[in-house]
């Protein structure tokens, strides 16, 4: 596939939001790496005020690119079936997110997101809010049209937009379920989630689906660390 291809086509929409949010991932662990080294001295908060950057940077490129995406169909949501099973997908996924924290089944430190780090109230209030809007509402549709749109079909085929969303086939489930599992920290946890999305995906053929149940899981996630303190699993 061209480069032309790529960043004129239907591939650049939906990698492009993954790739900046990853990029700016990437960018903060070099920072700690730099840290650690005695390369540069910052504070922990510092590197927390990336996010609400990110989450703002790549939910505007997703609404900047939103027509490109007829995948996503939120009528899908109107059938109370359907949107009961994805809401049972997203209540597993997170439960079972929350005890599969084993260290075999982790990859780095979990460096986790403490917003009681910032002593100022408003501060931390205002850092909750960007996390949670992020987890909830960017991260779904950013990934799910990354992982569950693009790459799905892409390892069908190149031309990915052919293929309907939902088909199945042993190359695509097996490895887009691995890499989505390499994306986390906890990396079994995140197999355990791409095999639960990817197989709502098989039985609704719908991405809204996928995105709607991703969504239940961060939702309660955020619930759960800020009412346990447990910032790992942030």
């Amino acid at each position: 596939m061209s480069l032309t291809r790529i960043v004129t086509g239907t591939v650049f929409p939906r990698v492009l939001p993954f790739a900046i949010f990853m990029a700016f991932i990437g960018a903060g662990e070099l920072a700690r790496f730099l840290g650690n080294s005695g390369f540069m001295q910052f504070e922990e908060t510092t590197l927390y005020l990336l996010y609400p950057i990110k989450a703002l940077l790549v939910g505007f490129v997703l609404l900047l690119f939103r027509s490109r995406f007829p995948e996503i169909k939120l009528r899908d949501l109107a059938n109370p079936l359907q949107t009961a099973v994805s809401t049972a997908v997203g209540l597993v996924v997170f439960f079972l997110w929350v005890n599969m924290d084993w260290s075999f089944g982790t990859q780095g430190t979990l460096q986790g997101f403490n917003p009681t780090l910032f002593n100022d109230g408003l501060a931390r209030m205002g850092i909750i809010a960007f996390r949670l809007a992020g987890a909830v509402i960017v991260v779904p549709f950013m990934e799910e049209l990354f992982w569950r749109s693009f790459l799905i079909r892409y390892i069908i085929s190149s031309d990915f937009e052919k293929v309907p969303i939902g088909r199945f086939t042993w190359s695509s489930f097996l490895i887009s379920t691995v890499l989505f599992g390499l994306e986390h920290n906890l990396f079994l946890a995140g197999i355990m989630a791409g095999i639960a999305y990817n197989l709502l995906l098989y039985r609704t053929r719908s991405l809204a689906h996928c995105i709607f149940a991703h969504a239940v899981t961060n939702l309660l996630l955020g619930i759960y660390v800020l009412a346990t303190g447990k910032w790992q699993f942030w």
